[in-house]
């Protein structure tokens, strides 16, 4: 976003908004925010164009498709790995949702969904056969928490 793009109050409620629900419509949105659809419309489309809005998804409840496992894998690369090589390493396994590089030690936080603890294995086996990792350890979850809300 460019910095001398400032976002008003409304503008921030219309993202909270969108981001609680982002199939929310413009009238509804308009209603919350006390404006009429016309302005909610074209501060949307702003907020697209600047950048601020990157896109929409779906949440997925992963449980119900059969990837009841979610771990994470802090990983450890040589010295000379550039941060370009850790998240294109580790994107191009399946089962891998999300790639964190961090400060400090590890490198990088692997974020997996998976069938079972054998698949969960074959994809830490794979990340470990990568000639830049000299180290892993792996992260059960056992609940999580998020902050974007499922409509209701």
């Amino acid at each position: 976003m460019p910095p001398n793009a400032e976002l008003d109050s409304i503008d921030r409620r219309i993202l909270d908004l969108l981001v609680e629900n982002g199939r929310r419509s413009v009238r509804d949105i308009a209603t919350r925010v006390q404006l009429s659809p016309s302005p909610v419309k074209r501060r949307i489309e702003r907020l697209e164009r600047l950048g601020v809005i990157v896109g929409y998804t779906t949440l997925v409840d992963e449980g119900l498709l059969g990837d009841t496992i979610e771990a994470f894998a802090e990983v450890r690369f040589s010295g000379n790995t550039d941060v370009e090589s850790i998240t294109a390493s580790a994107g191009r396994i399946p089962g891998v949702t999300e790639v964190f590089t961090v400060a400090g030690d590890p490198d990088a936080l692997v974020h997996f969904r998976v069938d079972s603890l054998q698949h969960l294995h074959r994809l830490i086996d794979q990340i470990r056969r990568d000639e830049n990792v000299i180290g892993t350890k792996t992260l059960m979850v056992l609940d999580s928490w998020r902050r974007v809300e499922r409509p209701s």
